[in-house]
């Protein structure tokens, strides 16, 4: 991996539900077996069909794109022109192989960068993805308010979360009421115009999937580094109560949101 700043590493392990910035260098290890990492490529595949027109001429970022399993399958659908970026370069190596795999490197153009960086340069997108990413850019109101200048003017983003029901009694500060998103949308200029809220069994699904590989490699990892084996035991720990939350205590959302 090449030298980061310390800020972007914590972000990536956040992302990755992890709270140890010494697990970073494994992420690509642990991750290796999976290639859709986080947000749902077919919700927001549908988002895109059901609220915009000209697919072929949408031009489309994906910030924090992971693999590029999002991006290559929207162009892939809708012939249009992508760009992905993402901090580790494991990662972005691993999606510009698969966009020629699937035969939309023409398509698609993958950057290994930091995003919170990268955005004051980009322009005249209509649509941003923000896949699971979680709170890189700030809270939503902030994260609108930065990103709207990468967007023209009747652009939307695509942002993919959890957040709290409205009667919840759980205090998880990284996560918010939908009442409180909403208004935080609203602060900066723009509403939800649609979403689509996952099943618990979706959910549950998933995470099982995701969790019998990183089983299989947290136990590789500990054989290969017994010195760190509770480092990875930590991780794994970690992932175990996130899928927890996400599978009992909120609701996981692919939400779409556009100016008035």
């Amino acid at each position: 991996m090449k030298s980061l700043d310390e800020t972007v590493i914590e972000s990536v392990v956040t992302a990755m539900d992890g709270e140890e910035k010494e697990i970073f260098p494994f992420i690509p290890y642990l991750l290796q077996d999976l290639w859709e990492m986080g947000a749902s490529p077919e919700a927001i595949i549908e988002l895109i069909y059901k609220n915009r027109n000209d697919h072929t001429k949408l031009k489309i970022l994906d910030l924090g794109c992971g693999k590029g399993a999002v991006t290559i399958k929207i162009a892939e659908k809708f012939n249009c022109k992508c760009l992905g970026i993402d901090a580790v370069e494991e990662f972005v190596k691993e999606a510009q192989e698969k966009a020629e795999e699937h035969s939309v490197n023409d398509l698609c153009r993958f950057e290994v960068g930091d995003i919170r960086k990268r955005v004051h340069d980009l322009s005249n997108f209509d649509i941003i993805i923000l896949g699971a990413i979680g709170p890189v850019f700030g809270d939503y109101y902030t994260t609108l308010s930065k990103l709207s200048n990468c967007l023209k003017k009747d652009g939307i983003f695509i942002i993919d979360d959890a957040y709290l029901p409205e009667h919840s009694e759980i205090n998880l500060p990284h996560l918010n009421k939908k009442s409180e998103i909403l208004q935080q949308i609203s602060n900066a200029g723009l509403h939800l115009i649609t979403e689509i809220v996952f099943s618990q069994k979706d959910i549950r699904k998933s995470n099982q999937h995701i969790s019998s590989h990183l089983r299989k490699r947290v136990r590789e990892l500990q054989k290969k580094h017994p010195a760190k084996k509770s480092l990875f035991k930590r991780y794994l720990k970690k992932q175990e109560e996130e899928n927890d939350i996400l599978e009992k205590s909120v609701l996981c959302s692919t939400m779409l949101i556009g100016k008035f």
